[in-house]
């Protein structure tokens, strides 16, 4: 009850009716999402450890997944359920109302333990109707049309908001912006994947993402553009857009994903100065606005934590162990089984 309490208390607590949180006006008037402080914490992913195991390994694969409907403006239900594709979907699982002096609070939760590295989708069944989750700002709509709610778990690989083609641009790019394109890097990089026997190559790099090879940036765009800072998919979308056709005009004869480095070496210096040929700025002012929003999010999943998507089998983190042996000594400080510390959770 504290742990569903301290999370409602934080960010659903307020009841103001003004939209203080509707990011440049993007989402729609009477948009409950728009009253509600970084909505995209729901449901609540969080790590797992059960206090009456020693299996730190197989704890290690679940995120603890906790869902809360809120009543927010309007009377109690009298029953709240739940769907999802990580459970019969035929089957509608009870939240339960969360009680504070006896008190019913509006809130309803229930947690579950799902694997890592997972998509779904889910529903509330609230006094027999279907709802979509108000708070969570993520849907996927699917080929008969009908939309759902989603949420992803840790290490999660599948593509949520990027077009194939997007990707494959946004790799090209961030090949160009991460040092682990250097020679060097690529010789580290090689080496450390090549010296691991197999059962350590299964557990520090069983989350490996096989479609980028800067250590899982573009996967770590995809997770946060879907969550922390969708407000930017916008930016992207755009741009990309923009940036395709833009090589396409400079070479009709390849596709983009297959172009030269020196063309992409020259539309990145470019953007830098912020006056690419063929830029249209009456559909979006400024390319090196862009190239620093990619930066900032490029050398963000470097270096975060594996389990947001990017940095894939702390890669990032060998690489500066190795570069600077005597002052980065990762493994201390995070869990196993990347690391060996026995207090975080990850």
């Amino acid at each position: 009850m504290n742990y569903v309490l301290n999370h409602c208390t934080k960010y659903l607590a307020r009841t103001n009716t003004d939209d203080r949180h509707n990011y440049l006006d993007r989402l729609h008037p009477n948009n409950l999402r728009a009253r509600i402080s970084e909505n995209w914490r729901f449901p609540i992913i969080d790590s797992y450890r059960n206090p009456d195991s020693n299996n730190s390994e197989k704890d290690y694969g679940f995120n603890q997944v906790t869902f809360v409907y809120a009543a927010l403006g309007e009377s109690k239900p009298e029953s709240v359920e739940l769907v999802g594709t990580f459970a019969n979907l035929y089957e509608p699982i009870s939240l339960e109302p969360i009680m504070f002096l006896e008190e019913k609070t509006g809130y309803y939760s229930k947690t579950f333990l799902i694997p890592k590295g997972e998509k779904h989708l889910y529903k509330f069944l609230v006094d027999g109707q279907w709802q979509l989750d108000q708070i969570n700002p993520q849907q996927e709509t699917l080929e008969n049309g009908i939309t759902w709610s989603r949420f992803f778990t840790q290490y999660c690989t599948e593509t949520l908001v990027f077009e194939p083609w997007e990707v494959q641009i946004l790799t090209r790019l961030t090949n160009h912006i991460l040092p682990f394109r250097t020679q060097e890097a690529e010789r580290f990089l090689q080496f450390y994947y090549n010296s691991l026997d197999r059962q350590a190559r299964e557990t520090q790099y069983r989350q490996a993402y096989l479609f980028d090879d800067s250590v899982g940036v573009v996967n770590f765009i995809d997770k946060l553009l879907a969550k922390e800072e969708n407000h930017h998919l916008l930016d992207y979308k755009i741009c990309l857009e923009i940036i395709d056709g833009i090589l396409r005009s400079r070479n009709p004869f390849i596709e983009p994903e297959l172009m030269s480095k020196e063309m992409y070496v020259e539309l990145y210096d470019e953007m830098a100065n912020d006056n690419v040929i063929g830029w249209n700025k009456e559909i979006y002012g400024s390319p090196r606005y862009f190239l620093q929003l990619l930066r900032r999010h490029s050398f963000t999943g470097a270096f975060a934590h594996p389990k947001y998507g990017g940095n894939a089998g702390a890669s990032a983190w060998a690489y500066l162990a190795e570069k600077y042996p005597d002052k980065f000594n990762w493994r201390q400080a995070v869990e196993p089984p990347l690391g060996s510390s026995p207090d975080y959770l990850g």
